[in-house]
């Protein structure tokens, strides 16, 4: 799709002018900005949404460790012959396994593990174009409290009956699938263009701290022996929930325009950056139909499903791994389960950052910026599941490669998933809903179809390595139709009025046009 901004002969002509007057008046507002105030109120929101995703994320990945501890017995090792990893020789020192107090199949525990995201994949649209309308505060502070809530009831629903506690966590699901889209609209309205790569890393590795933190945490509660042990990993993160969502309450508004403590230098600089308040545009229905004839929109969808399918089958099956595999101990299973998730929030924070700096000098379109990162985040890991599968029963290698190959997922944050925003400022809810949603397919179809690729009776090598080929050939594949067919122009049918393009198109794309 050609830009209309790059066909006008006014910026063709004067476009070094453009590009140097531009950054210069940028740089000047920021620097007046940050001489003003203690701190920034966009900060405040970043600092809120970091803790409200890694919260979110703990209550969702607790269930992960959890369930080594209450299933009774996960793998039986009948022939020691087969591919598998020699076990290690209990020591006097040895923590003592106690007996789960559930007799599910390997079937049944991907069933579990996939049915938060029954419900997850259900509210990505709803969510996002909500909050598009109504304001993002409530939508994602909401979505967190009731995810909370449904937490501390799994425990007594896991007790009463296995299909209710499959309808608790889809629930539970249902009411975090509203976060992403919500916080993505609220992007839209409170960060400016260029900082846009850098700041989505800062806020959304708070679910990669999130899961840093509960990991080991989960798997240390699973010890105890008070309140059954396991029981305490949903009660204690389901309450920080309900504590961070009064504290979201108070310090967090809807746009900068309706904060009421706002530096005016502040809501200037947002203001100038990213175009008027979206209250003050012509509201506009859903343009349904363009959505599905946008290759640019399919293309993130598919990119975010192929990463999606490697994240979820190393969220949900890599302490199970580790357990039956590699037979680490629930404790060390659980803290080194949590490596490669600080490898990724530490690496996606460095090169969002490094993104960010090479477009603010020039030195790459942000198309090509988006293509590059994206490819990063695609192959490194890809490759990785590779090596894990031939690294075989060497724990450490397997550790390393995990722990490495993650810091390189975390460069997706300056690839496909601030895309949405450039394509439609308007509706970056919806489209983020709307890809989020299908990537979450992955959340309960990757278990399923490891739970069918294993063995229940006898877990070996040679079946996992089949899940490290499969998730590696599906990342590869979906990030080729990225490269193709992804676009950083704002879509015709995102404006309301398509013959002022030049007046109302975003700063970034008269500094960076699309080579």
């Amino acid at each position: 799709m050609t830009s209309h901004i790059e066909e006008s002969p006014i910026i063709n002509s004067d476009i070094e002018h453009d590009v140097t007057s531009s950054r210069r008046n940028l740089v000047e507002d920021e620097f007046v900005e940050e001489t003003t105030g203690w701190i920034k109120c966009r900060t405040v929101l970043g600092i809120m949404g970091f803790l409200g995703f890694a919260v979110v994320y703990a209550m969702r990945v607790n269930l992960s460790v959890a369930i080594v501890a209450m299933v009774n017995s996960t793998t039986p090792q009948t022939n020691s012959s087969l591919d598998v990893c020699p076990a290690p020789i209990p020591t006097n020192t040895s923590t003592p396994t106690r007996p789960g107090d559930f007799n599910w199949s390997v079937q049944q525990q991907g069933i579990v593990l996939g049915s938060f995201f029954y419900g997850y994949v259900l509210t990505q649209v709803p969510g996002g174009r909500i909050a598009e309308l109504c304001g993002g505060k409530l939508v994602y502070g909401l979505g967190i409290f009731f995810t909370a809530v449904f937490t501390i009831l799994s425990p007594i629903a896991a007790y009463t009956d296995f299909s209710f506690f499959i309808a608790v966590r889809a629930l539970a699901g249902l009411s975090e699938g509203v976060t992403y889209p919500a916080m993505h609209a609220m992007l839209a309205k409170w960060i400016p263009p260029l900082e846009r790569s850098k700041f989505a890393a800062y806020v959304y590795a708070g679910s990669n701290i999130g899961t840093v933190i509960t990991l080991p945490i989960s798997g240390w509660l699973c010890t105890l022996e008070f309140a059954g042990g396991w029981p305490l990993c949903f009660y204690i993160f389901g309450g920080l929930g309900i504590v961070w969502f009064i504290g979201w309450l108070f310090f967090v508004y809807d746009s900068p325009q309706k904060h009421p403590r706002i530096c005016p230098k502040e809501i200037e600089y947002i203001t100038r950056s990213i175009g008027p308040a979206q209250e003050d545009k012509p509201a506009m229905s859903i343009p349904w139909c363009k959505f599905l004839t946008c290759v640019p929109l399919w293309a993130i969808l598919i990119a975010q499903c192929g990463q999606a399918w490697v994240f979820y089958t190393q969220f949900t099956e890599l302490p199970s791994y580790m357990n039956n595999i590699l037979h680490f101990d629930i404790v060390s299973n659980a803290r080194l389960s949590a490596l490669p998730y600080l490898t990724a929030w530490i690496g996606g924070i460095l090169l969002c950052i490094f993104a960010d700096w090479l477009l603010a000098k020039g030195w790459i379109s942000r198309l090509n910026s988006m293509k590059l990162w994206n490819t990063v985040s695609a192959f490194v890991p890809a490759f990785g599941l590779l090596g894990i599968a031939w690294a075989g029963c060497d724990r450490v290698s397997v550790m390393l490669l995990l722990s490495l190959t993650s810091a390189f997922g975390g460069a997706a944050y300056a690839g496909n998933q601030m895309n949405h925003i450039d394509l439609s400022p308007q509706f970056a809810g919806t489209m983020y809903g709307i890809t989020n949603a299908a990537s979450n397919i992955c959340g309960f179809l990757a278990p399923y179809v490891v739970g069918h690729i294993i063995n229940a009776d006898q877990q070996t090598l040679g079946q996992w390595r089949e899940v490290f080929y499969l998730a590696a050939a599906i990342d590869l594949g979906t990030n080729l139709f990225y490269l193709f067919f992804a676009s950083t122009e704002e879509q015709d049918w995102s404006r309301p009025d398509n013959d002022d393009m030049t007046a109302s198109a975003p700063v970034e794309s008269i500094l960076f046009p699309e080579s």
